[in-house]
């Protein structure tokens, strides 16, 4: 039989490797500052390492729940005018990326006093994102009625990759308590009645039904998240795991408007053992000790 601390000690340096890769993707190259202002700043916070909206947020299933949401969030043709004309999601997808990571970690997981900051930076940048979609309607990222469906979108892919991808489900009060944290969040940036249970968020999701459509530019937008991501060829795989992982868990109608193929059950079922995987590499890496160290220094108080 093997010795365990041999094997550990073995793969210690790839699992470092991978963690740091990973992080400086999804946080860039300064991650390491502003994980020492996110979680090593003392004062009071809105969450708690109690809370169900810190569980969720500081899973891997983010990964694959970041998929989903963009995926999603393109059916709304405003949405995605606004993304495609100010974005630089091509040009620059892993800034966009990390931008929306760092709102994220701030906002879930730093002081009241950053979180608010982070917010009013935020909400300045969409006053000024406004335009035109190709249908002639015009748009503006501060439109509250956008807002929510971005948030929606963000929520629901959150709460589903977490319930099929994260180590322990939430209970259906967990669930709603999670729905209602977030709206805690949004409510600052904007949005004018954020959902506060599954209920509600089931409800305003469809509610938003009759808006979402797969034009050209979500499909696009699609094709590049699936299959060109902008990732060298030896990390695509796991990448690749992820991204089956984040589709299995899209509503049928949400693929066909996408032209994805449809996919079946012994389909669906493959996809999201695939999601599983990737994720729980992922779960392994984001572990790493070194990481791990910069979490535990946080105090909310």
């Amino acid at each position: 039989m093997p010795n365990l601390s041999f094997v550990e000690d073995a793969v210690a340096p790839a699992r470092t490797r991978l963690a740091t890769a990973l992080r400086g993707r999804v946080a860039g190259e300064d991650a390491p500052e502003r994980a020492a202002v996110i979680w090593g700043t003392p004062g009071p916070r809105w969450f708690t390492p109690q809370d169900e909206i810190w569980r969720v947020h500081a899973d891997a299933a983010m990964f694959a729940g970041g998929i989903r949401a963009l995926l999603l969030q393109s059916l709304h043709p405003l949405a995605m005018a606004g993304v495609a004309g100010h974005s630089g999601y091509r040009s620059d997808p892993w800034g966009r990326l990390q931008r929306t990571s760092y709102y994220l970690a701030s906002t879930t997981f730093g002081t009241i006093e950053h979180a608010e900051a982070v917010i009013d930076r935020v909400r300045s940048i969409h006053q000024r994102v406004r335009g035109r979609a190709p249908d002639g309607r015009p748009y503006a990222a501060s439109d509250p009625h956008l807002l929510a469906w971005v948030h929606l979108a963000e929520v629901d892919s959150f709460l589903a990759t977490y319930q099929a991808y994260g180590p322990r489900p939430l209970s259906d009060t967990d669930s709603d308590r999670y729905v209602a944290q977030s709206a805690v969040v949004v409510s600052q940036l904007g949005v004018l009645d954020p959902p506060r249970s599954i209920a509600e968020l089931r409800e305003q999701l469809s509610a938003y039904r009759p808006e979402l459509i797969g034009t050209e530019a979500a499909r696009e937008a699609a094709r590049f998240l699936l299959r060109e991501p902008p990732l060298p060829v030896a990390q695509r795989p796991g990448y690749a795991l992820l991204a089956a992982g984040a589709v299995a868990l899209l509503p049928a109608w949400a693929r066909a408007e996408l032209g994805l193929p449809p996919m079946p059950l012994p389909a669906r079922l493959a996809a999201t053992a695939a999601g599983r995987l990737g994720t729980g590499v992922v779960r392994w890496a984001m572990a790493d000790p070194a990481l791990a160290a910069e979490r535990r220094s946080v105090s909310p108080s």
